[in-house]
């Protein structure tokens, strides 16, 4: 019988399996914890906005007919929501399938890929798969972007730079200045791809969406949005791009499936848009849970990096998958980091006081 390693291109061996934490099913079966803190997947705990409850019921056939290929009015609310034209909106099953469609459509074998690291692992997984090489600029000691070596690193000639503002997994930024100095030096020919995911806890004067930042350039670029996050629907995988060029995403739009969006996440996206308030009530909890679990991580003598997002990365000073399996006994899923360089760290989600009592109470015991 072949071996099954033949079947596939070699790029596919070489990518790891991604770690998408565990589900609450598979933590009972484990354990059997009174009570979960599901803290491993950056999950909104408040919740799409309540405005969502009669969708599925009030529609029949938005199970019943194929959606809308070309999500129009999803589109145009997205467009009016950022002050974008409507052509420059591509809808995605997730902001990830987004980043395979431009990485199929862009990346050819040995291009050049650059990166900031640690990263949201599927930045790189994508790119090799197509056979592309990926530079990494690691983030400084004090958990920081290394600002000076990103610039130098994009200012040679590159297929595509690809990074999440804020980070994922650390959670620091590029300042409004940074991101205007790093994408003046990178390349005019780069393809930016800013993987925005938790813009909408990070809005402030201290951040600048690529978006605003790049919405007269010229130049190709790509800013990446989920409503996974903030807006509670990562059940429903939706995400959405703002293209700089109306004609590549009309190309991009070739690359991704007909019917990738289906009809009740396009709905329900539209709905969740249209509920600022809910939005507004997600984003105070996480910036002040964020700040509470900060505090606390801090003054237990942890290393925890800077963050914008609603989750923490931190150091806990030893095998980050056996403290993850400590906290599990006590019914607390966190992420252990796998990537390379940093397998001490944990990142932890920002849920409801509750689930992060639990966790709080859960870490001082394995101390």
């Amino acid at each position: 019988m072949i071996n099954a390693s033949d079947l596939v291109r070699e790029e596919v061996l070489r990518l790891a399996p991604y770690n998408s934490g565990l589900t609450l099913r598979e933590v009972n079966q484990r354990y059997a914890p009174a009570k979960i803190a599901k803290l491993g997947s950056n999950e909104n705990p408040l919740g799409p906005s309540p405005d969502l409850d009669s969708i599925i019921t009030a529609g029949p056939d938005l199970i019943r007919l194929y959606p809308d290929p070309a999500g129009v009015e999803l589109r145009n609310a997205i467009a009016v929501a950022l002050d974008v034209p409507l052509a420059k909106i591509i809808l995605g099953n997730g902001s990830e399938e987004l980043i395979s469609i431009i990485s199929r459509a862009v990346l050819r074998p040995k291009d050049r890929v650059v990166t900031l690291y640690p990263s949201f692992p599927l930045h790189e997984d994508y790119a090799t798969l197509m056979g592309a090489t990926v530079d990494r600029i690691n983030i400084k000691d004090d958990m920081s972007i290394d600002v000076e070596a990103f610039e130098k690193a994009i200012a040679t000639p590159a297929r595509m730079v690809i990074f999440s503002n804020p980070m994922n997994p650390v959670g620091c930024w590029l300042s409004p200045a940074e991101l205007t100095r790093a994408i003046a030096a990178a390349d005019k020919n780069t393809l930016i791809v800013v993987d925005e995911a938790y813009a909408e806890y990070a809005a402030g004067d201290d951040y600048v969406s690529a978006v605003d930042l790049l919405k007269g350039s010229d130049r190709p670029w790509v800013a990446l949005r989920t409503m996974s996050k903030a807006y509670g629907l990562a059940g429903l995988r939706i995400g959405y791009g703002v293209v700089g060029d109306p004609e590549f995403r009309s190309l991009l739009d070739r690359v991704r499936t007909p019917f990738n969006v289906n009809a009740i996440a396009q709905v329900s996206a539209v709905t969740a848009l249209a509920d600022r308030q809910h939005l507004q009530r997600v984003v105070i909890l996480a910036v002040s849970e964020r700040q509470r679990m900060e505090a606390f991580l801090f003054g237990n003598g942890w290393q925890v990096a800077p963050s914008k997002g609603n989750f923490l990365f931190f150091d806990c000073a030893g095998n980050a998958a056996d403290f993850a399996e400590g906290l599990l006994r006590q019914g607390v899923i966190v992420k252990p980091w796998k990537q390379a360089g940093f397998e001490t760290f944990v990142r932890v989600s920002i849920g409801a006081p509750d689930e992060n009592n639990q966790f709080m109470s859960a870490v001082l015991s394995l101390k």
